[in-house]
């Protein structure tokens, strides 16, 4: 069975071990065998062990990062710098994949990128994450443009308690946010973000997003 026939048999790009046993069995006498000769030849590319992704040749669609980024450590979903990015609030293309975890902190160098994982409290795990699905790379999870901002900051906790005005300067000078895009956020939802993760950062967050809309 060749590279061909197995990438009728997936919807995506990435293909755990046990999709490709069931794919070869009865087909391939030595299924590992089988797995680590692709490999050599290009035809999947390992991310880590039991995670393989098809071989550049051999994709029919663009790689989904934050999917491949879900998949390699559970549970996850994508946030921080890269979701602040990913919906264009700050300028910078951020080449990392960065994302949320209730495990301990791990980091993977994979063939296609870096993705990094940052413990957070289980309290505010499941505040504003949304589940986006298509019919190519299936469900993935990604931080809100609100719970991507309040976990990048309440990351940063070495900078201490903030005023407004010390947070408007983070928010402007550091983070580069667009600060017209912090009207459209939902300060309720912070708000609950802020509790959650008993962050007076994230409180402060919310007053400053309020008076923006005020004075806006």
């Amino acid at each position: 069975m060749n590279i061909i026939e197995i990438m009728k048999e997936i919807p995506g790009n990435i293909i755990t071990h046990e999709q490709l046993a069931h794919i070869l069995q009865g087909k391939i006498n030595n299924i590992n065998a089988k797995i680590a000769y692709m490999v050599k030849k290009g035809e999947l590319l390992r991310l880590k062990k039991g995670l393989y992704l098809l071989g550049e040749d051999y994709r029919n669609t663009p790689i989904d990062l934050v999917s491949v980024g879900n998949q390699l450590y559970t549970p996850s979903y994508v946030s921080f710098e890269y979701a602040l990015s990913y919906y264009g609030l700050i300028p910078e293309r951020v080449y990392v994949v960065t994302s949320a975890t209730m495990r301990l902190k791990k980091a993977y160098d994979t063939p296609i990128g870096r993705f990094t994982y940052k413990p957070i409290s289980p309290k505010a795990y499941a505040l504003g994450v949304d589940w986006l699905y298509d019919n190519v790379h299936g469900g993935k999870l990604i931080a809100t443009p609100e719970k991507a901002l309040c976990d990048k900051i309440r990351s940063d906790r070495s900078r201490g308690r903030l005023s407004q005005q010390k947070l408007d300067d983070y928010l402007v000078h550091d983070l580069r946010i667009d600060t017209a895009l912090l009207g459209d956020m939902d300060t309720a939802l912070i708000s609950e973000i802020a509790e959650a993760y008993h962050s007076s950062n994230l409180r402060t967050l919310t007053k400053l997003i309020d008076k923006r809309k005020h004075y806006a």
